[in-house]
């Protein structure tokens, strides 16, 4: 049984694929004398019997209605030009892997060996430049490259044989020369100082030299992005400009200070951004006001416990919801990075044993619509990115069966210094289901899941560095491969409460891999790394230590559970090995070829390096510049019409439709959805937030989550400070638009920054961000349990806006949720304003009253419609309200422009039926009457009459051809 090959090609009228990409060389690259593509995959198999591979032929590789077949060889025209791309070599290609399991299900027999490639033919009068940039356009050196159109005589491969894991000759001797050329040497992400603090623990404490692996696990767990470098620095000190807005900013650093006194009780807690990032927090809980957080060792996810009906009991639950960014490899990789965004969101409240249900997508990119020649040296277009991360996203949302309750893409130049890629989960469980104990001496760690291999190797430590033009070819390995199939696999396993009940603590694989995941567990770890499954042979100690190798879980049982579990992972088709054994000697090591490779205190790697220090000057916005009191570039002045200005709102890249972007997944899977993406009969208002019912196993239950997001790029730029107060304004705004309630909701932040350095005012920007989401939080009462920091958005002289994206969450009975649309003529529709201080800030207890009115308006069925005022203004929010249904409204024409198309975060629309007075169904709320829905698909502002249908054209041909 030779290497067979197969060649398999969409009929004409189902090569949509190969259509889109035609379109996209012939359109967007400029290869004008292209004619026609044609797509076939490539599968090169060794090992199937010639029975079964005939079976195979028809029912894996093709599916003959819509296929054509073609052994060994293809038909090329004359005209025709074909190139071979495959992945890199040790890169996972579901594909190839997903093929030969389903050809082991047909034999029943050992697994056989399969190469995929996919095949490119050119039509046309193509020139060897226009290949070359064909070639260029498709191939992403990152994870593939151009293979031969040769059979190979075999599949097998022989790896080399890794040489013994190296010990650092001479580093406790080297000086700071030396130690700075080995930092460039190995690429770390540790500073000097900080190699200089090994020195010194591995001459005093160790009395010998470390190993390539010992430093390269430290180098990870120190990395930003497993111990959040940046945010433990310690603040030396604070400066604040003069000016009105610096000195706002002072009054409420003041007030940091003063609540740190009263929370920390005499403690001594090193003033860093963590602790005021965590501070609101723990002044709210003091007060008695987060009396559903549940609080465990485990730091898997935020998690809260929620009391549940199901037919008609109570019962309890735990909600958990992370916000996960995998912005560093979407940049480089955006399929892959943007996949493994959902999958390590996933993980997280799925290691805490819960069930993830629905996910919500937020990213941050720049102008897709612009031509690929303006793109940048070393970087990918802005329009690849979009809408390769929207595939890769959607691709392991779509098999993993996971809803994709809302989807929302943010533009703003500073995101071509590199992509902002977000996921954010929510997960459910029985609260019986979920046990938390202290691992003890004797405890056995099992890795479950995925096998390891190279991709993911430095992950964390290059998602915290700053990118260069050479980052996208050199920082391959460090995309992970996502296996949504397997993960899948693991929320099957961990929906047994007869499993989850045997594990004591579970860690997820993310960064770090083993490193981190195992060596979080316990303080005293034995880890065997001979015994991890490998993808493949030829890997070495340190691959096997920091790989960051997708889909895979460490979970801590006794050893009278070790059999119990792993039996039932059997019955998953999950492997599950034992890696790791629980020492009483709080010491991480670990084994390989049975030598000890690793073998250093916890006190040490607890350490998190050399305290790094940092002064911070903060700046004063111009106020000038505020987005408040001027309208957008466009829309102000006396030259087009209103009408005109209107539909160039609608198509502005942050105001226009994403239908397209959102249609790309699937938010209904799992039957849990309660409002979907887009709402009213024509399905055209996006929804404010997602909603969904709990993942009952069995019987019905009303109770669900509500999940809202808030941010604005353009404010955030213009002053960090009031950025991060309106994102918390918009998203509990859109919560309550959604029906949620504001008091309950917990709150769960982004923060996404330039790389700091030691730039007193670069660092002041994080700084004034934490400020305005911590006196937003105390002013509202409502406090964030958790987060994620990046600090690594910069490249070359280019940086992303200061960012803060608040996620909102809270429990609620789904038969109270409100959607967006106009529901019915004749309703009084109502704008609740933002008050604003001397200053722009809002009066944050007035929005308080003003949330907790509307909520109590929709527990009395006052309300048919929600709607937060967004980047679009007053305009943008009635127009889309209107879509859905076709439902005019008639407003006067008293409005000024600046109030029509500026961003109002925090500011709601509501429709309110008739019969009853505004100012009874909201008492004592400032309002202001916007006018009465119309029996006619026409918006009415003053004598002015709009059709619907133009203002809906407007508004979603921006993004069409995206």
């Amino acid at each position: 049984m030779g290497v067979r090959r197969l060649y398999v090609e969409k009929k004409p009228g189902f090569d949509v694929e190969a259509g889109g990409l035609l379109r996209e060389l012939a359109g967007n690259l400029g290869i004008s004398g292209l004619e026609g593509v044609r797509i076939l995959q490539r599968y090169d198999t060794e090992g199937i019997p010639p029975v079964d591979y005939e079976k195979a032929r028809i029912l894996v590789f093709s599916e003959p209605p819509v296929d054509e077949i073609h052994d060994e060889a293809f038909p090329l025209a004359d005209d025709e030009k074909a190139i071979a791309v495959s992945f890199l070599p040790g890169q996972y290609d579901q594909r190839a892997d997903s093929a030969a399991q389903c050809i082991q299900l047909i034999s029943l027999g050992d697994r056989p060996s399969v190469s995929v490639a996919r095949i490119i033919c050119l039509r046309g009068a193509i020139s060897d430049a226009d290949l070359d940039r064909i070639r260029h356009h498709v191939v992403n050196p990152v994870e593939t490259h151009l293979v031969s159109m040769e059979k190979p005589a075999t599949l097998q491969t022989v790896y080399p044989v890794p040489a013994d894991v190296a010990v650092a000759h001479g580093f406790c001797a080297w000086n700071t020369e030396g130690l700075s050329a080995f930092v460039d040497e190995m690429g770390f992400a540790m500073s000097v100082e900080d190699l200089q603090f090994c020195q010194q623990y591995f001459r005093t404490e160790e009395k010998r030299d470390p190993t390539i692996t010992e430093l390269r696990m430290i180098d990870t767990y120190w990395s930003d992005h497993c111990r959040h470098t940046t945010f433990l620095t310690e603040i030396d000190s604070v400066s604040f400009p003069g000016g009105p807005v610096g000195t706002r900013i002072e009054e409420i650093w003041n007030l940091y200070l003063q609540t740190r006194e009263e929370v920390h009780a005499g403690k001594r807690k090193p003033i860093c951004l963590m602790d005021l990032a965590t501070l609101g927090m723990k002044a709210l809980r003091r007060k008695g006001i987060l009396d559903n957080l549940d609080e465990s060792e485990e730091i898997n996810a935020c998690s809260i416990v929620v009391k549940a009906d199901v037919e008609g009991r109570s019962e309890e639950w735990l909600v958990m919801f992370k916000n996960e960014t995998h912005n560093h490899p979407t940049e480089i990789e955006p399929f892959g990075g943007a996949a493994t965004c959902l999958g390590g969101a996933i993980r997280d409240p799925l290691s805490g044993r819960s069930y993830v249900y629905q996910a919500m997508r937020v990213t941050g990119g720049g102008d897709p619509t612009l031509p690929f020649s303006s793109t940048l040296p070393g970087k990918l277009p802005q329009r690849v990115i979009a809408t390769s991360a929207a595939h890769g996203y959607s691709s392991y949302g779509n098999q993993i069966g996971l809803a994709t309750g809302q989807v929302s893409e943010v533009y703003h130049p500073g995101y071509v210094a590199k992509r902002m890629e977000i996921g954010a989960v929510v997960g459910a469980a029985p609260r019986g289901n979920v046990c938390r104990l202290r691992p003890d001496e004797g405890d056995i760690v099992i890795l479950l899941g995925g096998r390891t291999g190279r991709d993911g190797c430095g992950g964390a430590t290059g998602s915290s560095k700053e990118h260069t033009e050479e980052s996208l070819a050199s920082c391959g390995a460090e995309v992970q491969k996502g296996n949504p199939p397997t993960e899948r696999k693991i929320q099957r396993l961990f929906r047994d409460p007869q499993v989850t009940r045997l594990i004591k603590r579970c860690n997820d694989f993310g960064a770090g891999g083993i490193s981190v995941a195992i060596g979080e567990l316990a303080d005293g770890l034995d880890i065997n790394l001979d015994a991890v499954p490998k993808k493949y042979e030829g890997l070495d100690g340190t691959e096997l230590a920091i790989s960051e190798s997708q889909e895979r879980m460490a979970v801590v049982v006794a050893p009278d559970s070790a059999a119990p579990f792993v039996e039932a992972a059997r019955r998953e088709n999950l492997e599950a090995v034992k890696v790791a054994v629980v020492t009483s000697e709080n010491r991480l090591r670990m084994r390989w070829r049975g030598k000890t490779i690793v073998d250093v205190s916890r006190a040490f790697l607890d350490t998190n390096g050399v305290s790094q220090h940092a002064a911070i000057a903060v700046e004063e916005p111009d106020p000038g510049l505020s987005p408040f009191d001027r309208a957008p570039e466009g829309l102000g002045g006396h030259g087009p019409s209103l009408e005109e200005k209107w539909r160039t709102n609608l198509a502005r890249l942050n105001v226009c439709s994403q239908k397209g972007l959102v249609e790309r997944f699937d938010s209904t899977i799992g039957s849990g959805t309660v409002l979907m993406p887009f709402g009213g009969l024509h399905q055209m208002t996006p929804a404010e937030g997602m909603v969904a019912k709990l993942p009952v196993l069995s019987g019905q239950t009303n109770t669900g989550t509500v999940m809202s997001f808030g941010f604005n790029p353009d404010i955030s730029s213009w002053s960090p400070f009031h950025g991060a107060v309106y994102s918390v304004a918009e998203s509990l705004a859109r919560l309550v638009a959604c029906g949620g309630d504001p008091r309950q909701a917990r709150l769960t932040f982004q923060e996404y920054f330039e790389k700091l350095g030691k730039d007193p005012a670069r660092w002041g920007k994080p700084l004034s961000a934490l400020l305005g989401a911590f006196w937003a939080q105390l002013s509202l009462g409502v406090a964030a349990i958790g987060g994620k920091d990046s600090m690594s958005g910069t490249f070359r002289d280019m940086n992303v806006p200061p960012t803060l994206v608040s996620f909102a969450l809270a429990p609620m009975d789904i038969r109270q949720a409100v959607s967006p649309e106009f529901k019915q003529p004749g309703s009084t529709v109502v704008l609740l304003p933002v008050q604003r201080d001397s200053v722009g800030l809002p009066e944050l207890d007035a929005l308080g009253r003003t949330f907790d009115a509307v909520h109590r308006a929709m527990e009395g069925g006052h309300v048919l419609a929600a709607s937060a005022v967004r980047f679009g203004g007053i305009a943008g929010a009635v127009s889309v309200m209107a879509f859905g249904n076709r439902i005019g409204l008639r407003m006067p024409d008293a409005f000024p422009e600046t109030r029509l198309f500026c961003p109002d975060p925090g500011a709601l629309i509501l429709e309110l039926p008739a019969g009853r007075a505004p100012d009874e169904v909201l008492k004592g709320i400032p309002l202001v009457v916007l006018g009465e829905t119309l029996n006619e698909a026409v918006l009415q502002i003053g004598s002015l009459r709009m059709p619907l249908a133009g203002l809906e054209s407007a508004w979603t041909e921006t993004l069409e051809t995206i």
